[in-house]
């Protein structure tokens, strides 16, 4: 577990194969409650490649000094999260 939300990771490793590849992130706020949106890349063990650029919006609570996560929504596509974008720029200008 993460003690500081810059630790936190979406990285994952299976059988010794980083199955998860993270690829950047950005820290949308800080504290007790804490949110991470993360770009990564799924392993394709049937193609031996990682498949298309994914994000995932995360959620983490700081207790006990270390930060679990709480809730997350994976972003599957691009074209998804361009939906996303344009609706969020429509309600905010």
């Amino acid at each position: 577990m993460a003690e500081t939300v810059d630790e936190l990771t979406i990285t994952y490793e299976e059988d010794g194969i980083e199955t998860v590849k993270e690829l950047d992130k950005e820290i949308l706020t800080k504290g007790a409650w804490s949110t991470i949106i993360f770009r990564y890349q799924d392993w394709n063990r049937s193609k031996e490649e990682y498949g298309a650029d994914k994000y995932s919006i995360r959620r983490y609570q700081k207790r006990n000094g270390q930060y679990q996560q709480k809730s997350k929504f994976n972003i599957s596509s691009k074209d998804q999260a361009e939906k996303i974008i344009g609706a969020l720029e429509k309600w905010i200008k």
